[in-house]
């Protein structure tokens, strides 16, 4: 694609289908990606019998972002084999010392699965606590009640869920069982509950999105009691995400191939309307910039958002887009790694890329007083080699690569790197590089062949 700022820097093969993505948040452990799959197996496929019934696959794999292989950054270091993966996300404070990632899966389930590590072995995860939300149903998203940074000890560990029929289900977690309790379920939306999301500021107010095109509020302390609901998406809602760092803000997302942006005290009408041409399967507000929203576009890629101004012109700038030919794009996360760049990669590339080396330092989990990144010389330098996996080629301004400032506006650092990661369909996890004012570096998860995701629609996993 002529113009963009996109490279790709790693492939790996995932076998299954690659629907969800999620970097661990917590200190000491920001290296971890988990991804997540999903393959719907049935009589159309080969060596499969007409008489057996659909088998919804799944796996989970775990990856680390090591400095050890210089041209292969992202390693496996664990697979586990589960029902399909629909949706997962890692708890963003430790559970009794360890982390935490809960699996939403074909079977109907929340899985817990703990992060267990030593410095004799690789990390890996292990089941820990497990719930059936109901039979003859998918568990199709999750979202824990952490993650705003920050926890009082008193508050409990929350997670609510959705599923195929439309329930929301409020969970919570015994840390010294360990076990999961059903604390309540309601029927929220006449078809699918695509998604169920904590306002992160208010944990006993939860939001949902169903097939039914209906965007809900819900409190918790009063089960089933709905405090809105808006129909202002023109179709299923399927994203939503509360900002991690404005109270009152939140985003949606639809198969209206548009974004809404909310101030969660009025929600009669959005306060902003940004249209990025596909289906808005994830959104993602950033860990460290307040501004800066990921989406999953499905058909269309994905786009990254700037939204500073959205309380005061009501308008939202599309930094970034990108559509990845014949995949549809699912999950997308930001990592919480830094990275500090050692020299500007050339303004383009043409040709035969495989001698083309950027390097870049990592910078871990760094802050000043204010909570907000710092970015400062790291004594490990990750050299990362550009061989034949770059899909297009790919240009960097070089009067933009390298300034001090920014040129967009909002006063945001020039020189501080993001690190983010998306998800494909597709049997590949693939790493790319995207640079503007201020640079970016992020995963995606795509894949060639389209099989049991391959029909856009509705169904997405029927």
């Amino acid at each position: 694609m002529a113009g963009t700022r996109l490279r790709e820097l790693q492939a790996v093969d995932t076998e299954l289908s690659a629907d969800t993505v999620e970097w661990c948040p917590l200190e000491g452990c920001r290296r971890l990606l988990a991804c997540g799959t999903y393959q719907l197996r049935d009589s159309g496929d080969e060596g499969w019998s007409t008489e057996q019934p659909q088998v919804r696959l799944g796996r989970v794999h775990l990856y680390i972002f090591s400095e050890d292989d210089s041209a292969y950054p992202l390693v496996e270091v664990q697979r586990r084999d589960t029902p399909g993966v629909l949706d997962m996300k890692w708890c963003h404070v430790p559970v009794a010392g360890c982390g935490i990632l809960a699996v939403a899966d074909a079977s109907g389930s929340v899985e817990l699965l703990r992060l267990v590590q030593s410095e004799e072995s690789r990390p890996f995860l292990e089941p820990w606590s497990r719930l059936l939300l109901g039979e003859e149903r998918l568990a199709l998203s999750l979202d824990w009640s952490t993650g705003k940074r920050g926890r009082s000890s008193d508050q409990p560990l929350k997670i609510i869920s959705s599923d195929s029929k439309g329930k929301l289900h409020l969970l919570m977690l015994e840390e010294a069982g360990p076990r999961v309790q059903q604390v309540a379920t309601w029927q929220a939306h006449h078809f699918e509950a695509w998604v169920a999301a904590f306002n992160y500021w208010q944990t006993e107010v939860v939001y949902s999105g169903g097939d039914d095109g209906l965007l809900k509020g819900w409190d918790t302390r009063t089960s089933g009691l709905c405090v809105f609901t808006s129909s202002s998406h023109a179709m299923g809602v399927c994203s939503v995400q509360c900002s991690l760092h404005r109270e009152h803000i939140l985003a949606t997302g639809s198969y209206d191939e548009h974004v809404l942006l909310w101030d969660t005290r009025n929600m009669k009408q959005p306060l902003a309307d940004a249209h990025v041409q596909g289906g808005v399967w994830r959104l993602k507000w950033h860990p460290f910039h307040c501004d800066l929203l990921l989406a999953a576009c499905m058909h269309h890629g994905f786009a990254i958002l700037d939204c500073h101004e959205v309380t005061e012109k009501q308008e939202v700038t599309v930094l970034e887009s990108y559509k990845l030919p014949t995949s549809l794009l699912y999950g997308a996360d930001w990592s919480w790694l830094l990275f500090h760049p050692l020299r500007p990669v050339p303004a383009s590339l043409d040709g035969d890329t495989g001698d083309q080396v950027c390097e870049l330092k990592v910078a871990e989990d760094v802050w000043n007083s204010n909570s907000q990144p710092h970015i400062q010389p790291s004594s490990v330098t990750l050299i990362s080699t550009l061989k034949r996996q770059i899909l297009t080629a790919g240009f960097w301004p070089p009067a933009l690569f390298m300034t001090t400032h920014s040129t967009s506006g909002g006063g945001r650092p020039a020189e501080l790197e993001i690190t983010e990661t998306y998800t494909r369909s597709g049997s590949l996890l693939a790493c790319w590089e995207w640079t503007d004012f201020f640079f970016f570096f992020f995963f995606v998860e795509w894949g060639i062949e389209l099989r049991s995701l391959r029909m856009p629609g509705k169904r997405l996993f029927y």
